[in-house]
């Protein structure tokens, strides 16, 4: 026996579209819903876990950029200083 009831709010247009699902094919609205949820397959711990680590990452991607970049920004400074002193101590021309 079913006893407890969940509730969603929706747009107009999407609950509109349910009905006519639903009446399409001789449902309730809640019977079509309950039917539609119980067809899809239940996620894996493996595909929640990764999704968790797709979270993260989205997470951290900008700063990784950001320091990758600092980086590349560096080592270019370094190579003009060094390549600066090499020349000026005669070493490069």
């Amino acid at each position: 026996m079913q006893t407890e009831r969940v509730t969603f709010l929706t747009t107009p247009e999407a609950k509109a579209a349910l009905t006519a699902r639903a009446a399409a094919r001789g449902l309730s609205t809640g019977e079509y819903i309950r039917l539609a949820v119980e067809s899809m397959p239940e996620e894996t711990a493996e595909e929640l876990e990764l999704a968790a680590l797709v979270g993260e990452l989205a997470g951290v991607v900008p700063e990784m950029r950001a320091s990758l970049e600092r980086t590349a920004r560096q080592m270019e400074e370094t190579v003009d200083r060094v390549d600066r002193m090499l020349r000026e101590a005669g070493v490069r021309k």
